[in-house]
């Protein structure tokens, strides 16, 4: 039986192989799936660069840990321009916009990766971390150096560097 993440991952990995398909986008993969795509900075450069369709933000939003309002507040738009984004049906999102997208995906896979769990994830972003200068996780990462900075944290708590 599957989880509710291995479900959204099957579509994730069906989205992002119809981007790149629906894009003319041309991969040295025969298929792309969403980790590999994650792991492959050309593809993910080229991405950024066609924007992401709102489809795969859905999917992304879906399997991140974050709510709609932390959405907006990374994007730095309105709740309400989301929702528009919604309805325009073929409506992809600017560099800027995708650029961060795929960071907050970035950070949910590592976090999935040390912690094995969405509720520990999400406990873990919004708890104060000394190493993090007593902020919450979450609170750095609308900036891509907080982001750097929570990526970094986890690979350390991975290993066992504890500060």
């Amino acid at each position: 039986m599957l989880t509710a993440i291995e479900k959204i991952e099957g579509k994730l990995d069906k989205e992002i192989a119809s981007f790149f398909k629906t894009s003319n986008i041309q991969t040295r993969q025969k298929k792309v799936t969403y980790g590999n795509f994650l792991e492959d900075k050309m593809l993910i450069i080229v991405a950024i660069r066609a924007g992401i369709p709102y489809s795969l933000f859905h999917l992304i939003q879906d399997y991140t840990p974050f709510s709609e309002a932390d959405w907006a507040n990374f994007l730095d738009i309105s709740t309400k321009s989301l929702h528009r984004y919604k309805t325009s049906a073929f409506h992809h999102f600017k560099p800027i916009h995708s650029e961060k997208i795929i960071e907050m995906a970035e950070v949910t896979k590592v976090g999935l990766d040390v912690f094995g769990n969405m509720e520990k994830l999400k406990l873990w972003l919004n708890t104060p971390s000394f190493a993090l200068g007593k902020l919450k996780p979450i609170e750095l990462l609308k900036d891509s150096y907080g982001k750097e900075m929570v990526i970094g944290e986890l690979n350390r708590i991975n290993y066992g560097i504890l500060v």
